[in-house]
C-alpha cells in the first residue's frame, strides 16, 4: 500500500514538473509573440532569433505531461479532456498555426510584418486560452457556472502579463543596444502590472470554491501558507529594484520565480485532487503495476529531456548579437 501511494505522488509530481517546464520555457516564447507589436522590424529579427534555437523542445513538455496524465491518471484524463475539450482543441490548433507562422516567417522576404502579427495574435489567443483553462480547473467541475467569468477573464489577463514579463526579460538577458534598454521600460511596467494581477487572482482565489476559502481561512494552515504571500512580495520588490538598476541577469530569473509562486500556490492549494473538487489523485491513479512500468519508460525519457534541454540551452546561451536563419 505504501509503494503505491509513493507511486501516485510521484507521478503527480512528474506531471507537476512537466506543467512547470511548459510555462517556464514555453512561456518566455508565447511572451516575445506577444511583444512583437512593440518592436522594430529588426527587433523582431533579433527576438525571433533568440528563440529559434531551442522552441521546439518547448512543447516536449506539454505533450508528456498529457501523456503522462493519460498513462498515471486514465480516470482524471477521461473527466478532464471533455469537460475542456474546446478551449484544448483550440490551443493545440494555435500551436501547430504559430508554429507554421515562425517557418514561414523565417523563410520569407517580404511581408515579415504579416507574419509576425499572426504570430502575435496566436501567441496571445494561446496564452488566453491557458488562462482560461487553469481558471476552470481552480474553480471545479461541479458547477453549471459559465466557462467564462470574472475570474477566469482576470486569469487569463495576469498570465498575459506574465508570460509579457518572461518574454521582456528574456530579451534583457540574451540582447543589447537599444532592444535592451526598450524592454528594460517594458519589464519594468509588466512587472507593476503583474503584481497587481497576482495580488487579485490571490484575493479572489478563496472565494471561488468552499474548499479554497476553507483552506485559506483555517489559522491553522497559516504557517505553511504564509509563506506564499511574504516570498511573492519579496520577489516583486527584488524585480522592481533589478529593473531599476539594469542588471541583466536578475529580471528574468526573479520572474521566473515570480511566475513559479502563484503556480506552485494553485497547485497546494488543489492537492489532493486531480479533478478539482471530485477525484484525488489516489482515486484516480492507475494500478500499481501499472504506475511501475510506466515509471520504468519515464526514468529514461525524463533524464534524456532534460540533458537535451540543459544542453541546447548552454549550447546557445550568449548574447544574440546576429539574425539567425536555418
Amino acid at each position: 500500500m505504501e509503494e503505491c501511494e509513493m507511486l501516485v505522488l510521484i507521478w503527480a509530481g512528474i506531471i507537476s514538473f512537466c506543467i512547470i517546464m511548459y510555462v517556464l520555457l514555453d512561456g518566455f516564447t508565447l511572451g516575445t509573440g506577444i511583444l512583437m507589436p512593440v518592436l522594430s522590424e529588426h527587433e523582431r529579427d533579433i527576438a525571433a532569433s533568440m528563440i529559434l534555437p531551442t522552441w521546439d523542445g518547448n512543447q516536449t513538455w506539454l505533450v508528456l505531461g498529457l501523456a503522462s496524465l493519460y498513462g498515471a491518471f486514465p480516470l482524471a484524463f477521461s473527466v478532464l479532456l471533455p469537460a475542456l475539450y474546446l478551449p484544448l482543441l483550440l490551443m493545440a490548433i494555435l500551436l501547430l498555426f504559430r508554429g507554421v507562422v515562425f517557418e514561414f516567417r523565417l523563410k520569407s522576404d517580404v511581408g515579415k510584418s504579416r507574419w509576425d502579427m499572426i504570430f502575435f495574435f496566436a501567441s496571445i489567443c494561446i496564452t488566453i486560452l491557458q488562462g482560461l483553462i487553469v481558471a476552470k480547473v481552480v474553480r471545479g467541475f461541479g458547477s453549471s457556472e459559465a466557462f467564462i467569468n470574472a475570474f477566469s477573464c482576470l486569469t487569463a489577463a495576469g498570465l498575459v502579463v506574465a508570460y509579457t514579463l518572461l518574454g521582456s526579460t528574456r530579451l534583457i538577458l540574451k540582447c543589447e543596444g537599444d532592444l535592451q534598454k526598450k524592454m528594460f521600460a517594458w519589464s519594468r511596467v509588466n512587472a507593476v502590472v503583474l503584481i497587481v494581477a497576482v495580488s487579485l487572482v490571490c484575493f479572489f482565489t478563496p472565494f471561488v470554491h468552499p474548499r479554497l476559502y476553507q483552506l485559506w481561512s483555517t489559522v491553522s494552515n497559516w504557517p505553511v501558507l504564509f509563506w506564499l504571500p511574504l516570498f511573492t512580495i519579496c520577489l516583486s520588490a527584488g524585480l522592481l529594484t533589478s529593473v531599476k538598476y539594469r542588471y541583466e541577469y536578475m529580471p528574468y530569473w526573479i520572474s521566473v520565480l515570480l511566475v513559479l509562486s502563484p503556480l506552485f500556490g494553485f497547485i497546494v492549494s488543489l492537492y489532493p485532487y486531480i479533478v478539482p473538487y471530485h477525484i484525488t489523485i489516489w482515486q484516480a491513479a492507475s494500478p500499481s503495476n501499472t504506475l511501475a512500468f510506466l515509471l520504468f519508460g519515464a526514468s529514461i525519457m525524463l533524464p534524456v529531456l532534460l540533458v537535451y534541454t540543459g544542453y541546447a540551452y548552454h549550447i546557445f546561451r550568449g548574447k544574440v548579437k546576429d539574425v539567425l536563419h536555418y
